[in-house]
């Protein structure tokens, strides 16, 4: 049986570039390869986690296409089991095409597809209860979760020992937490970037986003900041935590890489300075190729990484 059930968002994810820039209208710009990579929250973490020699489990929902087909058979390569993956008839897989323009953010062409579809009914208890830990991504970008039933089970996890782990996908307009504070008690580690944190706190100070989660009800809490590292709190203490420099080809998929990092922390059950070093050299590593998990380290690479890089771990502020 896997130890980790991954689910949420599942994506096909078409890369084009690096480019130089946009062709002119009417221009045509000949790429040497448009590489497609299974993607979406769920399914990076899973390949991450099963790159690190952790068995994983799949739950979410694609179409009846080719993309559906060719996303099962990308999570097969990596052993990765897809006993929760439900194919719906009202909706096409998800896609998304990346453009990466050199010196600029990615831009991004999406089909939100059967993820519209996912729900927590399709989660099995029994599922649950066989896993060690069990993670969510891309809560808010999943319209047909009914944060009641969410709750109900999260509470379920509690009850069987299972360990949570959430982050989530914050849509424009997205303000406040109400929706999230009744969830933060039942999650064991929640996962915001600094700019989630900011939707949900209305805060800009990552730390001052650390005791708004705190003081909500959360248990463990890490806000990535990208380049700059990481903060985390717990148990009534605070880290600041520096991120590894790597030659960037594309930083899709680097929270997600980072998310994974943490999971095999609970695993293992590292303390927090260790967790953070660790995830942030996997989150660091995904982001030397394009695609979201190619070139993600396995544990033997991240801890060799570690031992060869040194990363400051501060407590406190």
């Amino acid at each position: 049986m896997p130890d980790v059930g991954c689910a949420g968002l599942l994506v096909e994810d078409t890369f084009c570039g690096p480019l130089a820039g946009l062709p002119p209208e009417g221009a045509l710009l000949a790429l040497d390869d448009m590489p497609v990579r299974a993607g979406g929250c769920a399914a990076n973490v899973a390949i991450d986690l099963a790159r690190q020699g952790i068995g994983v489990d799949l739950a979410g929902c694609v179409g009846r296409d080719g993309a559906a087909d060719a996303l099962v058979k990308s999570f097969a390569r990596y052993d990765i089991g897809t006993s929760g993956i439900v194919r719906v008839e009202q909706y096409p897989t998800s896609r998304t095409i990346v453009l990466l323009i050199e010196g600029q953010d990615r831009r991004y062409l999406h089909v939100f597809g059967a993820n519209r579809a996912f729900a927590i009914e399709q989660i099995s208890r029994q599922w649950l209860a066989s896993l060690k830990v069990f993670y969510l991504g891309g809560l808010f970008a999943l319209p047909g979760i009914d944060f009641s039933k969410l709750k109900e089970l999260l509470s379920f996890c509690r009850e069987a020992k299972v360990k949570t782990v959430l982050d989530v996908v914050v849509p424009e307009g997205q303000f406040g937490m109400s929706q999230l504070k009744p969830l933060l008690p039942l999650i064991d580690v929640f996962l915001p970037n600094d700019d989630e944190a900011r939707h949900f706190t209305g805060l800009v100070d990552p730390f001052a986003q650390l005791r708004a989660f705190t003081k909500a009800g959360a248990n463990t809490v890490i806000v990535t900041l990208g380049r700059v590292g990481s903060v985390a709190a717990h148990e009534g203490k605070m880290w600041t935590c520096g991120a590894y420099k790597m030659d960037v080809v594309d930083p899709s998929g680097s929270g997600d890489a980072f998310t994974a990092g943490v999971i095999r922390s609970l695993l293992q059950g590292w303390d927090m300075p260790q967790t953070l070093r660790y995830a942030s050299a996997v989150g660091a590593s995904v982001t030397r190729a394009a695609g979201t998990t190619d070139s993600v380290f396995t544990a033997d690479e991240a801890e060799a990484y570690l031992a060869q890089h040194p990363l400051t771990v501060t407590e406190g502020p």
